[in-house]
């Protein structure tokens, strides 16, 4: 038994010395703090670490004892999922020259995995905090006017959230005298409140709809590395944290069942790639609470293995998209096509995401998401079960046929450029192994899960089922195409729930811009001219004071004192 070095502080602590290196020292460096958080994760036991020095990662705190390293299986399994995903991506990125980029993402990272290990509701909000700051400045290396205005789009959401958070934490510690993150009750008048704000905060992270805009505003805006850490760690840390403490919420259900449904149309229509993708994000977390409101043994086994499995395919799909934009300078369907000839590898590596999307047999996906979509029909809930059976069918669609066809396929766009550097193809090539892998032999997967597994994706009724919604799917994008829907109009736009906001944001904008600030420089001005006209009063020159305004201040400091000794006497006689 050995001591434990939190993984998220290694990457934390590892980031503050990328600006040391350069060149080929600083590649080789980058790779150690991502490669020995997953050593630390592997080499982790279940229960809270008391033996190392540092009060055993326990802080005390107002009276409080904060606890950095509560280890589950939960957590261990959302640990192993974020640092087995960050060496692959830190490898693709090897390329990029920006240290501060480096720094932000592998603290992003280690805030992540620091609120999978939070065991109390102040260490948690703290890593929370950080995790929105880091993958905000994520966002930002995008270094356009878009990504910069995505960007304070997206932390403006986070704040928000955070303030939600924060306020519930307040009241649920006030209520209960207890930090303890463990399963949050509802059933108490006392913890109502808190309960409902903490759900609330939670669910902004998770991109539940129509609380979702930021998503897909922010991820495509920015670098091709940035998006690919922004699929892994944002959504899929609010799936734990729901997954911990709202297990079985009836609501959650409901709410993820839209969510598997809502993203769909949109991602059918956009002409953004990268955009396809984030709405696609969207849908599969949709699965993923539906299994943690349903809160039987087969649906939380369902959804955490399937968000195992999605941090990996769906950070590959993000990979091979970026591959595509790091070549053509462009992620647009309608720019793209006919890549195949001469991006061989990373048409396969897309390839094996969109089939892992899509729970094709033989990949990830099929072994993962089917737990959730049996466990419905196991609870005889007949339209959640037909609303994920329908969402299955458009992932396929959307994410499974409609990214790889118009990118590598479909009309030839004249384009010849070559696959990506090599740190790019081994990166993609690590997570289109691990999709293979699990598909194949999901077995080691099953073991790590929260409860017993006693399942079997590839039994004939399900593998046919399969098979027949791919089908459907398969039918339905051709009807697409020969209705001229597709490839969609580049010129459309897309009118999500932000654009409310963001029209009333752009009338806030103009109102401080222009009536407040004339007003205020009205009264600054005035005031200044009063303020002159006293200073007169005691300098030498008599002659320029305005002796009507030293009146009138006068006479209306008089009747102030005249008015506040009336109500006196009123009120106390």
């Amino acid at each position: 038994m050995i001591g434990w070095l939190h993984p998220g502080f290694i990457l934390i602590i590892g980031a503050l010395f990328v600006p040391l290196f350069k060149g080929k020292w600083k590649q080789a460096y980058l790779i150690i703090p991502p490669l020995a958080a997953l050593i630390d994760v592997i080499l982790m036991y279940t229960g809270v670490f008391r033996e190392i020095p540092f009060s055993s990662w326990h802080l005390p705190f107002l009276g409080y004892d904060l606890v950095f390293g509560r280890v589950d299986k939960l957590s261990f399994l959302f640990a192993l999922a974020f640092s087995l995903a960050s060496v692959p991506v830190m490898i693709y990125s090897l390329h990029v020259k920006s240290s501060s980029e480096h720094m932000c993402q592998l603290v992003y990272a280690g805030s992540a995995l620091g609120v999978v290990f939070a065991g109390d509701l102040i260490t948690l909000y703290f890593f929370w905090e950080i995790m929105s700051v880091a993958s905000m400045l994520v966002i930002w290396h995008g270094a356009t006017e878009k990504a910069h205005s995505a960007g304070f789009r997206y932390i403006m959401w986070h704040i928000a959230g955070g303030i939600i958070l924060l306020a519930g934490i307040v009241i649920y510690i006030a209520s209960t005298g207890s930090i303890t993150f463990d399963a949050i009750g509802w059933s108490s008048s006392s913890t109502y409140l808190a309960a409902m704000l903490i759900f609330l905060g939670f669910i902004i992270n998770a991109g539940v709809p129509p609380l979702h805009a930021w998503l897909p505003d922010a991820y495509p805006e920015s670098t091709v590395t940035g998006s690919v850490y922004l699929s892994i760690f944002t959504t899929k840390s609010a799936v734990y944290v729901l997954a911990r403490g709202f297990t079985g919420f009836g609501p959650l259900m409901w709410l993820g069942a839209i969510m598997v449904i809502y993203p769909i149309f949109y991602a059918v229509l956009e002409n953004n790639l990268r955009r396809v993708l984030s709405y696609s994000l969207i849908n599969q977390v949709g699965f993923m609470l539906c299994g943690i409101g349903m809160g039987t043994a087969l649906s939380l086994n369902g959804a955490t293995s399937h968000a195992f499995a999605h941090i990996i395919y769906k950070s590959l799909l993000f990979m091979s998209v970026g591959s595509v934009l790091f070549r053509t300078g462009t992620a647009k369907i309608t720019d793209l096509g006919g890549l195949y000839k001469t991006m061989p590898l990373t048409t396969i590596f897309c390839l094996v995401g969109a089939a892992s999307i899509s729970a094709f047999p033989l990949f990830s996906g099929f072994v993962t998401k089917a737990m959730v979509v049996q466990a419905s029909a196991f609870g005889g809930l007949a339209i959640v079960y037909v609303l994920l059976q329908l969402a299955s069918a458009g992932v396929f669609e959307h994410a499974g046929i409609k990214v790889p066809f118009f990118t590598f396929f479909g009309h030839d766009s004249g384009l010849r450029v070559k696959d990506p550097p090599l740190n790019m193809l081994f990166g993609m090539g690590i997570m289109a192994f691990l999709c293979i892998f699990i598909g194949l032999y999901p077995y080691p997967l099953y073991q790590l899960l929260p409860y017993p597994v006693d399942f079997d994706a590839y039994t004939a009724p399900h593998v046919i089922e399969s098979l027949q919604l791919l089908l459907f799917a398969s039918f339905a994008f051709f009807l697409l195409i020969t209705s001229g829907i597709y490839p969609p109009e580049g010129r459309t736009i897309s009118l999500d729930t932000d654009w409310p906001l963001r029209l009333a944001g752009g009338k806030f904008i103009w109102f401080v811009k222009g009536p407040l600030t004339s007003f205020s420089n009205w009264m600054d001005g005035n005031v200044k001219r009063i303020a002159t006209d006293f200073s007169a009063l005691g300098g030498e020159k008599e002659e320029r004071v305005f002796i009507g305004v030293s009146v009138m201040l006068a006479l209306l400091f008089l009747a102030f004192y005249l008015i506040v000794e009336l109500l006196y006497q009123w009120i106390f006689s």
